[in-house]
């Protein structure tokens, strides 16, 4: 049965990203060998939302927008503006590789998580 998921987040600098989620972030992670890092993440849903096939989305959720975008402005990390959707309020974190990755305060219930 499924125990687990995998996610990835491909990278123009994957080490500068890779310390972003180490350093700022403070993600746990482990060393599968030669430097290459894999992330706990916390708790996790997935939503599957009409669309074409093999397009796929990747967020981080918090339980305080702004309390993360200050913190994240402490850091010298660069967010986008807040937008409020329904479903939650949102924001962007710029990556040290040039990628963006969505942070958003879930306004949706949430489920439990699979315990195993």
């Amino acid at each position: 049965m499924i125990n687990g998921a995998h996610a990835i987040i491909y990278s123009k600098d994957a080490d500068a990203d890779r310390d972003f989620f180490r350093d700022v972030l403070k993600f746990p992670n482990v060393d599968a060998g030669h430097g290459w890092l894999i992330f706990g993440l916390p708790p996790s849903e997935v939503a599957v939302h009409p669309g074409t096939n093999n397009e796929h989305e990747f967020y981080l959720m918090c339980e305080d927008i702004d309390g993360f975008i200050a913190d994240m402005k402490k850091r010298k990390v660069k967010c986008g503006p807040i937008h409020d959707q329904p479903w939650g309020k949102l924001t962007e974190v710029s990556l040290p590789g040039g990628g963006k990755v969505g942070v958003y305060q879930p306004k949706h219930p949430r489920p439990k998580s699979i315990v195993r």
